[in-house]
């Protein structure tokens, strides 16, 4: 009799745990389908889909890469997740708990190395920012994403705002015929608050003046250091966010291998 309660309990656990893990799938699914279809969208509106061989045309960081590589990995896993909790699919299950445990690690490698290779990250970080530099102009996506960077943390460049020289619509060189010669994006400007329209030729020639009379009108901190300031004034809340994910994932993984476990014990 006790080992018919027994039997029946753990079915009844398996069971919650099942819809638990389907309802939780089905939200991670659909977040990736919409990830997927932002990046889809943006690519179809620049022209990608239409000309593949364009992807490779940019200089710098397509953003557009974060929203199909995140939402095409939420998606196939969403879809092996859901399938498998609700169908009870052992290989599915097997499936996204390897997978998930594989990001897990690869995230706890990536944090270790990053931890003990600060430099060559900050040499990383630096020749990123200034290689995204030179392509400001040759896309929209890669455009809005530095001047978010910019605005936010209040920088210009990767260490200054003469890191524009490195683009050829900003540079100072005589054979430029650019309006924005010796100048920086609107975004490196210090914004006046009695300003209603925003001013996108603020930073026209400012580059010209000295240094002290630059700070008048634009930020002359590099967004290296700016970030590095950011990270170390808000590091409990970043590596909360970080703990909260491992927790999560782990925990996933953990009831991923209920049913797994169930399975085989009632087989």
């Amino acid at each position: 009799m006790s080992r018919k309660q027994h039997h029946f309990k753990g079915a009844e656990v398996s069971c919650c745990v099942k819809y638990f893990l389907f309802g939780f799938n089905i939200i991670f699914w659909l977040l990736g389908a919409a990830f997927l279809a932002i990046g889809l969208w943006a690519w179809a509106e620049k022209g990608v889909l239409s000309n593949i061989s364009s992807i490779t045309d940019l200089g710098g960081f397509d953003p557009v890469w974060l929203f199909i590589v995140v939402g095409g990995v939420m998606f196939i896993l969403g879809f092996a997740g859901c399938i498998g909790a609700l169908r009870e699919n052992t290989f599915l299950l097997k499936f996204f708990s390897v997978f998930l445990g594989l990001i897990f690690f690869l995230e706890l490698t990536a944090g270790i190395l990053a931890f003990v290779f600060k430099d060559w990250i900050k040499d990383q970080l630096n020749f990123f920012i200034n290689n995204n530099v030179k392509a400001y102009r040759d896309d929209i996506d890669l455009q809005n994403l530095i001047d978010f960077a910019q605005e936010y943390w209040s920088c210009c460049g990767a260490h200054g705002p003469n890191d524009w020289n490195l683009n050829i619509y900003f540079n100072c060189t005589d054979s430029n015929p650019s309006r924005e010669r010796c100048g920086v994006p609107f975004s490196c400007c210090v914004k006046d608050p009695a300003e209603d329209v925003l001013n996108t030729q603020c930073g026209y020639d400012v580059r010209l003046q000295g240094e002290l009379d630059q700070q008048k009108y634009i930020y002359t901190k590099g967004c290296v250091g700016q970030f590095e300031k950011w990270l170390q004034d808000n590091l409990i809340i970043v590596a909360g966010i970080f703990v909260g994910i491992a927790l999560l994932q782990v925990r996933t993984m953990l009831m991923k291998m209920d049913p797994l476990v169930h399975t085989s014990w009632t087989g």
